[in-house]
C-alpha cells in the first residue's frame, strides 16, 4: 500500500502540495523523490492516488492522478462527550476513537474532572486526529468540538438519538437496546472522569433522558471506558444495519 499523507487544503483539479510535518515526512524521512506514487486525501470523504512532481524545501508538490471514492465511515453519527483523562492519555484516546469510527469527540466539563479542556489541548488533539486517519485509512477527519459543560451536552443531542451514560449501577446492554439501536438515528455517548459523576449529574442525565449503562464490575481507566462503550454501541447498532466495524 503507498504511503498516506494529509494535504490541509481541499484538493481539487491535478496539483496538491504537502506542506510541514507530511512534506517533511515524505522528503526527509522516506526519502522521496520526483515519480514516487502516495495517496493524499484531504479530510472531506475522498482519497487521491498522487506522484511526486518536485520536491521543494517547504513543500512537496505532487500530481493528482485519480480520484478515489471508498468510504470507511460507519452508517451513522456517533458522538463521544468525555471528561478528558490527563497526559498522553489524551491523544490515546483521540487515535482509538478515530479508528473505531467516531464521528465527533466533545470534551466534557464535569464536576470532579481532572484535566482542563483548553483551546491549546484541544488543538493538539486535532493533529492526533490526523495521524491517526492517516494511519486507519478514514478519508473523513473525526470533529474535535469546542468544550461544553455537562449539562450543555445532555442537551445537545436530537430528540431521536440514542443517549447512552457510562455510570456504574446501570444497565448492561441487552436485545432490548438493539431494538431502541435499529430506531436511532445518531448516537451519543458519555463518559466522566475517573472520580466518578456526581449524583446530581447521574440524576440531570436521567432526568434528560440518558439510558445508564453499566461496563461491568471491574474499574475502568476513562479512555478503557470509552474504547468498550463505543465498540459495545457500535455493534448493537450495527446488528440490523447489516454494516461493519
Amino acid at each position: 500500500m503507498a504511503p498516506r499523507y494529509f494535504v490541509e487544503t481541499p484538493i481539487h483539479g491535478d496539483r496538491a502540495a504537502l506542506t510541514g510535518g507530511d512534506a517533511h515526512h515524505l522528503a526527509h524521512v522516506m526519502r522521496g523523490k520526483p515519480g514516487d506514487r502516495v495517496v493524499i486525501f484531504d479530510g472531506r470523504g475522498a482519497e487521491y492516488s498522487a506522484q511526486v512532481a518536485q520536491i521543494g524545501r517547504a513543500a512537496v508538490e505532487l500530481t493528482v492522478l485519480e480520484r478515489i471514492d471508498v468510504d470507511r465511515e460507519l452508517p451513522f453519527q456517533l458522538t463521544l462527550g468525555v471528561a478528558l483523562p490527563k497526559g498522553d492519555r489524551q491523544k490515546w484516546l483521540v487515535e482509538k476513537a478515530v479508528e473505531l469510527g467516531v464521528t465527533r469527540l466533545v470534551a466534557l466539563e464535569t464536576s470532579r474532572g481532572v484535566a482542563q479542556p483548553a483551546a491549546s489541548t484541544l488543538s493538539k488533539l486535532e493533529r492526533a486526529v490526523v495521524e491517526a486517519a492517516k494511519q486507519c485509512g478514514r478519508n473523513r477527519l473525526m470533529e474535535i468540538s469546542p468544550a461544553l459543560s455537562w449539562d450543555e451536552y445532555l442537551h445537545s443531542p436530537p430528540p431521536d438519538a440514542w443517549r447512552i451514560v457510562a455510570h456504574p449501577g446501570g444497565s448492561p446492554l441487552d436485545a432490548t437496546d438493539a431494538i431502541q439501536a435499529d430506531q436511532a438515528r445518531d448516537v451519543f455517548l458519555a463518559i466522566g472522569p475517573e472520580g466518578g459523576l456526581t449524583d446530581e449529574e447521574v440524576a440531570t442525565a436521567q432526568k434528560a433522558g440518558w439510558q445508564l449503562v453499566d461496563l461491568g464490575p471491574r474499574i475502568l481507566r476513562i479512555e478503557t471506558a470509552a474504547v468498550l462503550l463505543v465498540a459495545l454501541v457500535s455493534v448493537a447498532r450495527l446488528r440490523d444495519l447489516g454494516g461493519t466495524l
